[in-house]
């Protein structure tokens, strides 16, 4: 669809709101079901290969030294069908999120059907093969691209689509962790940054038809398996609030791992990416002899951590020993995300605070598993910088909706840590990175679509008027919707907060125009 008929469509569906919302909804279905379908494919892709990787290594301990080296000439031979695949496909390689937050900011151009199928190869393979990576990264953009494929199939409109990857994206998380509203909220509150209904109705509907799909196919259960998890008493809010600051303070270390990965991997030992692969899949080869368990996503170590009391050495050694591996995993390139790994090593820390907590007679044994949880909620608040998604996924994870109030406070005072430590949001700023080493082309900058943006509470253009705002240049303000009123602009008209405003613009001017409707910080 040419520009001209990206814009005409565009003003036809702003036109009658009312079936466009409609039109959404059922299009979030539909996504719903393309992203569950295909999510459910790479979860149960996924299982075998894990379950193939720990019936390998147990047949391994009763073999003779050739089939180990053959084990370790099979995972460089895999590490060369991982580089041509990031190669073949570019935009498949990482955790996926910061691509399709791109891609919804019209910053990152995604070519649907090649990212799907190397993204789900790539994401079996090389977890599979046992790298700290987790299927929550590839399922989100793997929604994604299953919602563009819908959008292309159907001729949308680049607005139009922008909603539906978002639903997609939702789908995605949802599908994955077995966790519909934790997946709405991701998308609302990480992805597109606002709560319009626009965004609200497919989002729901995809996430709600990609978990019916996936439920139907792996069960009911939660992704964690807590036994007898105990409602924390009240006097308790301050252990709480101690193990947030220390786990806040491990996703500060965490992000700034990430990020800082990249100079390890410029050592003069690494030539090229393909070295960073093989590096990578032959450290996993070790591990799988004497730490097995920090291999692959981890959630069934959360699961033991829950179950079976673990000394404080060997909490300390799996903790360094998951976060290392999973900063090697992820800074090779291969496809994968972080976010399961992020998780676990929240786990981890929780374990700890609450090992040392019973040494020191401060809570009684039969709330380690909440210390457990509550760190986990707290270090993923304080990376990815979405409080409200983490308290709600993991009270989802664990089926235990009991803990709502303390992990919402965990999940805030670690934001505010992340914000004393000046730590910025992972996700973005790996995007920020990415656009720094492959700037968009000209003609993807210039390129116009219509945006929808949420007229903030103290923002540069709340209770000002039209014609006193200086808009960027080549910049439209097509419409504004004030609840259920829709208002044509004019330069005496008002925006006040709350609206939602859509405006014509190049996509180079996107991140500003989002800067001045939201909150000034």
């Amino acid at each position: 669809m040419d520009s001209k008929k990206q814009i005409i469509g565009t003003y036809k569906s702003i036109g009658n709101w009312h079936r466009f919302r409609l039109r959404l909804f059922a299009e979030g279905i539909l996504t719903g079901v393309f992203a569950g379908v295909v999510i459910s494919l790479f979860r149960w892709s996924l299982s075998e290969a894990e379950a193939g990787r720990a019936y390998l290594y147990e047949q391994l301990a009763l073999c003779e030294w050739p089939w180990h080296a053959a084990w370790f000439a099979a995972l460089i031979i895999l590490g060369l069908i991982l580089y041509r695949l990031t190669k073949l496909e570019p935009m498949a390689a990482g955790s996926g999120i910061p691509q399709v937050k791109g891609a919804l900011l019209g910053l990152i151009k995604m070519r649907w059907f090649s990212v799907m199928w190397v993204k789900l190869l790539a994401g079996v393979l090389g977890i599979g093969a046992g790298l700290s990576l987790g299927r929550e990264g590839p399922s989100i953009q793997l929604g994604a691209v299953a919602a563009q494929g819908v959008s292309r199939l159907l001729g949308r409109t680049r607005m139009e689509e922008r909603y539906l990857m978002t639903s997609g994206a939702s789908a995605g998380l949802a599908a994955a962790f077995n966790a519909p509203l934790a997946g709405v909220i991701f998308a609302l509150e990480e992805l597109h940054r606002n709560f319009s209904i626009m965004v609200l109705l497919p989002s729901m509907a995809a996430a709600m038809t990609a978990t019916v799909i996936s439920r139907a196919l792996f069960g009911r259960d939660s992704i964690f398996e807590i036994p007898d998890l105990q409602l924390l008493p009240i006097n308790y809010y301050g252990i709480v609030v101690l193990v947030a600051l220390f786990a806040g303070t491990a996703g500060v270390i965490f992000n700034q791992g990430l990020l800082n990965i990249g100079r390890f991997y410029n050592l003069p030992l690494f030539k090229s990416q393909v070295h960073k692969i093989i590096f990578a899949l032959l450290t996993a080869g070790a591990l799988g002899y004497f730490l097995p368990e920090i291999l692959g996503g981890g959630n069934e170590l959360i699961n033991h951590l829950a179950k079976t009391p673990v000394s404080l050495q060997m909490l300390l050694l799996l903790l360094a020993g998951k976060l290392l591996f999973t900063l090697i995993s992820y800074g090779c390139g291969v496809p994968g995300g972080f976010f399961l790994p992020m998780l676990v090593i929240g786990a981890l820390s929780g374990s700890i605070c609450a090992n040392v907590l019973i040494s020191l007679q401060l809570i009684e044994p039969l709330y380690a598993a909440n210390i457990m949880v509550v760190a986990m909620a707290a270090l993923f608040s304080s990376s990815v910088r979405a409080p409200i998604t983490g308290t709600v996924l993991i009270m989802e994870m664990t089926s235990s909706y009991q803990q709502l109030l303390s992990l919402a406070i965990a999940s805030m005072v670690a934001f505010v840590i992340a914000e004393l430590c000046q730590s910025k949001p992972i996700y973005e700023e790996l995007l920020n990175r990415m656009l720094q080493k492959e700037r968009p082309a000209a003609s993807v900058l210039e390129q116009r679509n219509v945006i929808e943006l949420a007229v903030c509470s103290g923002s540069q253009v709340a209770n000002k008027f039209i014609k006193d705002i200086s808009w960027p240049h080549n910049t439209l303000l097509v419409d504004i919707k004030r609840g259920e009123q829709q208002i044509v602009p004019a330069g005496d008209t008002r925006l006040l907060p709350g609206d939602f405003i859509y405006v014509l613009t190049e996509n180079e001017h996107v991140e500003a125009l989002q800067g001045m409707a939201g909150a000034e910080e």
